[in-house]
């Protein structure tokens, strides 16, 4: 498999908006107000959406900004994730690969696949970061190894078309750092 072709088979399973991966039940803003006031970071990710959807508002992408970084300051992964996608495609800020990256390693850090697999990509191709093999197979390797199914596949290819461009030194180091992330990670 060719490097385009996994660019593209990544952003399609990494990238998707996040209103496709987790239909939730229509939620009026008036019921999210108080929630929202008492800094619940999960009314403040769900008011984002609503923002960036124009779901009961108006579509608004810097009103939608604004409450995903305040529910990502929080720690929501799905926030932290959003703002990813917003810096990396320039939605509503300046595209800025740096900036998506601090946001991808955030929620990646707390298990987020999604943000896994865009800091493997974007590491594999230089993007905000100088390229890094080694890095980008020990992101994909997380997938491969803690994931099931579809995502484990994707993983599994990733990762294994990365091996091919490295050293069994560098592969043994990517394979060091995947352990030890997850031994740091554990729930």
């Amino acid at each position: 498999m060719r490097i385009s072709k996994l660019f593209i088979l990544t952003t399609i399973c990494f990238c998707i908006p996040i209103w496709i991966m987790g239909q939730e039940p229509s939620v009026s803003i008036s019921d999210l107000i108080g929630k929202v006031a008492n800094g619940d970071a999960d009314a403040q990710y769900r008011l984002a959406r609503m923002y960036e959807r124009g779901e009961g508002v108006s579509r608004d992408n810097t009103e939608a900004l604004e409450w995903y970084r305040k529910a990502a300051d929080q720690g929501h992964a799905e926030a932290q994730f959003t703002l990813g996608v917003m810096y990396k495609r320039g939605q509503g800020v300046p595209q800025d690969n740096t900036e998506a990256l601090k946001w991808y390693h955030k929620a990646a850090d707390q298990g987020e696949v999604r943000s896994q697999g865009m800091l493997g990509m974007m590491y594999y191709n230089g993007q905000g970061v100088s390229q890094d093999y080694i890095q980008a197979h020990m992101w994909f390797n997380l997938i491969a190894s803690t994931r099931k199914g579809d995502l484990r596949e994707i993983g599994v290819v990733l990762r294994d078309s990365v091996t091919k461009k490295m050293t069994s030194e560098q592969i043994a180091e990517a394979q060091r750092l995947a352990k030890e992330w997850m031994e740091q990670h554990k729930k």
